[in-house]
Parts: C-alpha cells; sequence; structure tokens
C-alpha cells in the first residue's frame, strides 16, 4: 500500500466509524477500488452498508449462507 491507499483506507474508516469499520473492512474496501473487483466473498455481515467510488456497493458470495 502506497500513501494513497492509506489515506483511503482512514477516509473509509472515519465515514464508517458508526458501524465500525475496522482495519481489514477498509483495506478490502481500498483494494476493491483498486482492483474495480466487487464481487467479494466474507463472512462479516457489515458489507452490504458500504460504498465504494460511484456508491457501487461490494457484492458478498457468501451473503446466501449467512
Amino acid at each position: 500500500m502506497d500513501h494513497t491507499h492509506i489515506r483511503r483506507v482512514r477516509q473509509f474508516m472515519h465515514l464508517y466509524n458508526n458501524v465500525p469499520m475496522d482495519l481489514a473492512d477498509a483495506s478490502l474496501m481500498v483494494l476493491a477500488e483498486e482492483m474495480e473487483v466487487y464481487a467479494i466473498a466474507t463472512l462479516d455481515r457489515d458489507f452490504y452498508i458500504y460504498r465504494a467510488r460511484k456508491h457501487t456497493a461490494l457484492q458478498n458470495l457468501l451473503s446466501d449462507i449467512l
């Protein structure tokens, strides 16, 4: 991660501080934005709340089993 990514992680954690968003969640959001991949597999249920650039929601491929 470079300074741009770290800055974006901090932005996410500040934006979603009421959820709260942890470092792992924020890092995954930055990675999704960077790679433009919005389908993820996670057991974390908070990802339906988070939005990447252009208000894009991440699709949790495991949401049906949670």
